[in-house]
């Protein structure tokens, strides 16, 4: 897959040094993967979400929240936010 939006978990990594190993795995893990629709993706992350258009990822033992959109046939993800569980559950990532 082809990832986009590295950028939002560099930054996120950067303020949660805990949790540096686990992201870069998660995105070494998305990057290899090729996924064709969402049973696919959930083989590979089976406590993934999706919440409408988006798919939720618990990165680092469920530390933090991924929200992504994932485009199956363009081979794409695009993170959208990377999360704290307190700036998840406030719910502004869904608008």
């Amino acid at each position: 897959m082809k990832l986009a939006g590295e950028e939002r978990t560099a930054a996120f990594a950067s303020k949660h040094k805990d949790l540096q190993n686990a992201l870069k795995r998660w995105v070494e893990t998305v990057e290899a993967a090729d996924w064709k629709n969402p049973v696919d993706m959930k083989k590979t992350f089976g406590s993934a979400d999706i919440v409408g258009d988006q798919t939720v990822f618990n990165v680092g033992g469920n530390k933090c929240r991924l929200i992504a959109l994932v485009h199956y046939k363009l081979k794409r993800v695009l993170v959208q936010h990377v999360l704290t569980h307190a700036e998840y559950d406030k719910g502004d990532w869904k608008e």
